[in-house]
Order: structure tokens, then C-alpha cells, then sequence
């Protein structure tokens, strides 16, 4: 008895400095979005680039303000304009002696934390200017969403040798969410003003980013609603339907993207050389038809969850590959996954937790009920490194990672002497043994 009373305190006093250790760890642990897996594919490895970040403010002048316009109203005499703030954030490549902090101050769905996600980007490093200037990477948040959810992305393709520009769209922030007819016009005037700005940006000597940025040759990644705007952007007006959708732009208003109208006419910019679209909202709702979605003219990537709910699948973004039938195009699905496949960076810690303004847990906007963030984050950064790099850069060798068999779950992993792959082997190339499953990744030509 004396020996196992004098034993107790000890085991207590061990069992709580190991519950304090644990409990430190915990509230030290950093909001990461650089995180690579042991079973991330080959290509979604950082590259060989040092990695700046910088915020930009822009105003885009005289833009419709719809937020001002009464949608059940008559139509106004004079509709009226606003000059529209637009932030964006800049991920580049930059010298390598850069040194500085690497955290990104970034607002959760809840629109009241924000919270620091750590990455490799150094803020307002100095860039590395080089004789042949990078392609530049449009990137365009869901609604509500801002320019840090898919992070993860931007300073992954800037480490590999691009220029990356994240979106803040007025009036679809988790801090600015109103009129949804506000998305639906704006997104595709917001994408097309952004290139135009790092256009001139790239032409001013004053800029961090003159002599840069080769916007000519230039791409464009959308998730949910950005991925709208990218369709559109693609060349796909839309239908009638949508012009009149209840919820959609007051007084014919969209009516500037439609199908046949002047503006869709000029589209797609001859800038824009391809497209990445995750989860594309609006097939579901009759945004597009056959006929409009003929009108893409330029290579797209599509990235879908297989029982999307929010964007759909089958009638959504499988539908716009199906029918887009004028170009090559591929369609990456996860399967099992929901409208988060891919896109979203892992949920910072601070949003487990329920929110009753919104009647929702903050961390479902980020998390997929079976698929892991960084893991779906990881074969993304696979996928846009070889779609970017053989559309954009040329590179031939990048057809190995994109020229698969379309159901990963049926690859045969058969390796010879000094691991040379076997005529028998069908394996997912740059995915480990073992690793390749749960995604298919099929072809259309046009």
C-alpha cells in the first residue's frame, strides 16, 4: 500500500505535464497552407522560386452599382455608377536572399475572426525579375469566399515560375456579401479589369511588377462562382433564363454576358490562353445551354466533387465539359467528394465552432465529409502545375501526368529492374503506389 500510494502523485504529476505539453502544442499550432502530405503527388512539391506576397487596393471607375438598385422596383431613369474598390493579393516569384514575415492576415467565413495562416510567401519581398517575363494566374474566389481561400494555390504556382493574382470581389467577401445579382454581373467585368490593371502595371516603371508579367500569355482559376465567371470568360454567354433568373440581376442587367450579345462576342480575350474551373455554379440553374456552352474557345481543366449539392455534377460541372465540345478538355473528379473538392484551404482551427448568426459550424465552408483538405489541396497543386505548365510554358513532358486512364482506382502499379516501370504498369504517373484513388480523370477532344 505505502508503495503504491508513494507512486500515484508521481503517475498524476506525469500525466499532467504531458496533458500541459499537449494543450501547448495545440494553442501554438500555426493555420498552415503550404502543408505537403507524404502521399502528395509528384508535382505538387514547392518549386524551385523563392515566393513574395504583396496587397494591391485598385478601383475599377464607374461601374454599375447594383447594390443601389431596388430589384422588385421599376427600372430606374438613370442607373446609377459607383467606382468599385477591388484588393488583391499578389503572389511572385522573388530573390532569394528574401527575408521577412510569413503570415497572411486573412478573414474566416464568420466575417468576425481574422486569423494568421502561415505559408512560404515573404510579405513585399523583392521581386526576381528575369529576361523571360511569367505567365500570369487569375485567381477568383467563391461567394461568399476572399482572395486567401485558396491560398494554398497561389503561392504553390508562384514558387514553380508564375505570377498569381487572387481576387477580392466587392460584394461577394465573407465582410461584404450582398445582392447576389452584384456576382453575376461583376464577376466577369472583375477578371477582365484585373488583367487589363497588371497589363499596365507590367508597362510602368514605378510598379514592383514592371518587366514582369507576360499577359499575353495568362490563365484564369475559378472555384464556384469565380469558376461562373471563368466559364463565361471561356466564351460561354449565357441564356435568356439567366437574364431573367428571380434572384439574379435586376432589369435585364446580365444581359451584357448573354449568349450573342456584343460584349460576349469579344470573348474569350485572346490573353486568356486556358481555363481551370472548380465546381462551376449556374449549369444547374439553366445559366448555359448547348449552344452557348459551343461558344468556349480555349483548353479547360475541370475540377469536381462527384455529389456536388451546391454546383451539382451531373447537370453542373460535368455538363458544361460534356457540352463544351470545341475544345480539349478534362475533367478531374473526386469522388465522393462535395462542392469543397479541391478548392478551399484547410479550415484554420479558429472555425470549429457553431455560429449562430449563421446557423451553421464556420469549418463546414471549408471542410468535405470524406476527403481530407490537404490532401485534396495537394493533388490539386498536382493537376494545375501539369495543366499550367503544358498550356502556358509548353512543356511536353507535362502530358505523362495528364494522359492517364481515367479511373485511378484501376491503375496497376508493376515496376521492373532499377524500378522501371513494366508494360503492365498503368499507374497514375507521379502519384506512389498505393496512393492514386477515389479519382478519375477523363478526356473530351474537340
Amino acid at each position: 500500500m505505502k508503495s503504491s500510494n508513494t507512486k500515484r502523485p508521481v503517475f498524476s504529476i506525469v500525466v499532467c505535464l504531458i496533458a500541459v505539453g499537449f494543450l501547448s502544442s495545440t494553442a501554438s499550432a500555426e493555420n498552415r497552407i503550404d502543408t505537403q502530405r507524404p502521399d502528395a503527388p509528384e508535382l505538387a512539391a514547392y518549386g524551385k522560386f523563392k515566393v513574395g506576397v504583396t496587397t494591391l487596393n485598385l478601383i475599377n471607375p464607374d461601374q454599375i452599382d447594383i447594390i443601389s438598385i431596388v430589384a422588385d422596383g421599376p427600372t430606374p431613369d438613370k442607373i446609377p455608377y459607383y467606382d468599385r474598390p477591388l484588393t488583391l493579393e499578389i503572389w511572385y516569384p522573388a530573390l532569394n536572399d528574401s527575408k521577412g514575415s510569413h503570415v497572411l492576415n486573412a478573414y474566416l467565413r464568420d466575417a468576425k475572426q481574422q486569423v494568421e495562416l502561415h505559408g512560404q510567401a515573404i510579405r513585399d519581398a523583392k521581386p526576381l525579375v528575369d529576361e523571360q517575363q511569367y505567365p500570369l494566374v487569375l485567381i477568383s474566389h467563391g461567394y461568399p469566399g476572399n482572395r486567401y481561400l485558396m491560398a494554398h494555390l497561389g503561392e504553390n504556382l508562384a514558387s514553380k515560375g508564375y505570377v498569381v493574382v487572387a481576387i477580392d470581389h466587392t460584394d461577394s467577401t465573407y465582410r461584404t456579401q450582398a445582392a447576389f445579382g452584384s456576382t453575376l454581373v461583376n464577376r466577369p467585368l472583375d477578371q477582365t479589369f484585373v488583367l487589363d490593371q497588371i497589363q499596365s502595371l507590367n508597362k510602368d516603371k514605378t510598379s514592383f511588377l514592371h518587366n514582369m508579367v507576360n499577359t499575353q500569355n495568362s490563365a484564369l482559376i475559378g472555384y464556384s462562382m469565380g469558376a461562373y465567371g471563368a466559364v463565361i470568360m471561356a466564351g460561354a454567354g449565357v441564356t435568356e433564363s439567366a437574364v431573367l433568373f428571380p434572384r439574379g440581376a435586376p432589369h435585364r442587367l446580365l444581359s451584357i454576358h448573354q449568349h450573342g450579345s456584343d460584349t460576349q462576342k469579344t470573348r474569350p480575350d485572346p490573353r486568356l490562353k486556358t481555363v481551370i474551373a472548380f465546381a462551376p455554379w449556374g449549369m444547374n440553374y439553366g445559366v448555359w445551354d448547348k449552344q452557348s456552352l459551343a461558344d468556349i474557345a480555349i483548353p479547360m481543366l475541370f475540377i469536381a466533387g462527384s455529389v456536388d449539392d451546391i454546383s451539382g455534377y451531373k447537370n453542373g460541372g460535368r455538363a458544361i465539359w460534356e457540352n463544351a465540345k470545341n475544345v480539349d478538355r478534362a475533367l478531374l473528379t473526386f469522388d465522393n467528394a462535395n462542392h469543397n473538392a479541391g478548392a478551399a484551404m484547410a479550415p484554420p482551427k479558429e472555425t470549429f465552432y457553431f455560429d449562430k448568426d449563421l446557423g451553421v459550424n464556420i469549418s463546414e465552408h471549408y471542410i468535405d465529409a470524406v476527403w481530407d483538405n490537404v490532401r485534396m489541396n495537394n493533388i490539386s497543386q498536382h493537376f494545375a502545375t501539369a495543366w499550367l505548365d503544358r498550356q502556358l510554358k509548353g512543356k511536353v513532358e507535362m502530358d505523362a501526368y495528364l494522359d492517364l486512364i481515367p479511373n485511378a482506382n484501376e491503375g496497376v502499379w508493376s515496376m521492373g529492374a532499377d524500378n522501371i516501370p513494366t508494360p503492365e504498369h498503368t499507374h497514375w504517373q507521379g502519384f506512389k503506389n498505393r496512393t492514386a484513388k477515389g479519382l478519375r480523370l477523363e478526356w473530351l477532344k474537340k
